[in-house]
C-alpha cells in the first residue's frame, strides 16, 4: 500500500491507495505536527482507526511546500514505518513539460495537481485551481506543458488579514453568504471573502482562457478545501477533491 501526504501550510491531506483505489483520506493540521514521534503516533492511529495496518504501508510518498518540516516527516517515516520515501520533485516529473524559469519554484501540490488531472482528461488543455491557502490557477497543455499560473491570497489569508490589522473586524465562518449585502458586520466579511474571491478568478479564468487558450476549450479543473462552496455557481467544470493525491500516486509510479 502507498501512503500519499500533501503538506500546506494550514493541513497535511493524507491518503492510503492499494493500486489505483484510494482507501481512505484524512486532514491533519500542519501547525499541530510537533515533533515526529507526535506525527507518527497520529498516523499510526489514524490508520488503524481506518482498518487499515501500518505494517503494509511500503511507501510514503510526500508533496510538501513546507521546507521546514521535511526532516520531521523523513524521520517520522523511518521511525515509524518499514517503508521507502518518495518526495515528489519538480524536475522528476516524466511527461510533464514545466516552463517557468525555475521549474523547482513551482509547488509541489501545484504538480501533483497537474500530474492527476492530466491522467483524468489526457485529451483537454487545463486550467487547474486548488483553492487552499493560498489559491492558485495552472495552465496546463493536453501535450503536457507547464505554462505557468498565478497565485492569490486564500479565503482564510483574507480573514486572517482583516482580523488581524483591524481593530473592529472579527474571524467569521467561510461559507457561502445568503446574500450579497451584508446587514451585519459578520455578514459583510463572508460577502466581501466569498464574492471577492468568485470575480478575481473568473476574471483570471478568462484572462488564461484567452491567453493560453484562445483556440481551444480548456476543462477547469476545481479542487482544494473551499472548491466546494463554488459548485453551484458554474465557476469549475468539474470539482475533483482528491486530484493532489492523484497526482501523487501517479508521480511515484512513474518515479519507479
Amino acid at each position: 500500500m502507498l501512503l500519499c501526504l500533501d503538506v500546506g501550510n494550514t493541513h497535511i491531506l493524507g491518503g492510503v491507495f492499494r493500486g489505483n483505489e484510494l482507501l481512505m483520506r484524512f486532514r491533519y493540521a500542519t501547525p499541530l505536527m510537533g515533533t515526529s514521534d507526535q506525527l507518527g503516533i497520529f498516523l499510526i492511529n489514524i490508520l488503524r482507526a481506518n482498518k487499515v495496518d501500518p505494517a503494509e504501508v511500503k511507501t510514503v510518498a510526500v508533496s510538501s511546500v513546507v521546507p521546514g518540516h521535511d526532516y520531521t516527516l523523513r524521520h517520522t517515516v523511518l521511525n515509524y514505518f518499514t517503508a521507502d520515501y518518495f518526495v515528489l520533485k519538480g524536475e522528476q516529473q516524466a511527461g510533464l513539460r514545466i516552463h517557468y524559469k525555475n521549474p523547482n519554484e513551482v509547488g509541489a501540490d501545484r504538480i501533483a495537481n497537474a500530474i492527476g488531472a492530466l491522467q483524468q482528461h489526457p485529451d483537454r488543455d487545463l486550467i487547474i485551481i486548488d483553492m487552499g491557502t493560498a489559491t492558485t490557477l495552472c495552465a496546463v497543455t493536453k501535450a503536457g506543458d507547464y505554462l505557468g499560473g498565478a497565485i492569490l491570497p486564500g479565503m482564510r489569508l483574507g480573514m486572517d488579514s482583516l482580523r488581524s490589522n483591524t481593530a473592529k473586524l472579527m474571524e467569521v465562518n467561510i461559507e457561502a453568504p445568503a446574500h450579497v449585502i451584508g446587514k451585519t458586520t459578520h455578514e459583510s466579511i463572508q460577502s466581501g471573502l466569498f464574492y471577492g474571491q468568485l470575480g478575481a478568478l473568473r476574471e483570471l479564468i478568462g484572462a488564461f482562457k484567452q491567453d493560453a487558450f484562445p483556440k481551444q476549450q480548456a476543462l477547469v479543473i476545481g479542487t482544494g478545501g473551499f472548491a466546494q462552496l463554488y459548485k453551484d455557481l458554474a465557476l469549475f467544470d468539474v470539482i475533483l477533491p482528491d486530484l493532489v493525491l492523484d497526482g501523487l500516486r501517479i508521480s511515484h509510479e512513474r518515479s519507479r
